[in-house]
């Protein structure tokens, strides 16, 4: 067998280390800038023309935002449950206004928005 000179042995060992080194700083870049894996989907079940609801989530995917619009002086009640029927949040809000709901744990929901007492929509969430 040939034996490999000093300055061979020398840049294989560089290329080694620096493909090493590499390696590790790739996967430590991986674990520094994790992905947010979370998504809520909001599925309406029934419109109304005479009331725009409108129920969606910012990029981030944290956040809830319920917004209404309709007749001046209306106020508008989202009401969001649990698969099981336990109510989880109650939210008022009046014409042209938007409230913030905190994103819910993972899970299926159902809400209702009501107005005077009138259920004008309704449709599920589900947070994976």
């Amino acid at each position: 067998m040939k034996q490999m000179s000093a300055s061979r042995r020398l840049l294989l060992t560089a290329v080694l280390s620096l493909s090493s080194w590499t390696m590790q700083v790739s996967m430590a870049m991986t674990n520094v800038y994790p992905v947010n894996q979370d998504s809520i989907i909001i599925q309406k079940l029934n419109n109304n023309t005479k009331h725009t609801i409108n129920i969606y989530t910012n990029a981030s995917q944290q956040v809830l935002f319920f917004s209404a619009s309709g007749e001046e002086g209306r106020i508008y009640q989202l009401l969001l449950f649990r698969q099981q029927g336990k109510l989880i949040k109650s939210s008022k809000i009046r014409n042209r206004e938007t409230t913030v709901v905190s994103k819910p744990d993972k899970g299926n929901y159902f809400f209702e928005v009501y107005s005077d007492d009138v259920r004008i929509e309704s449709g599920t969430i589900v947070v994976q």
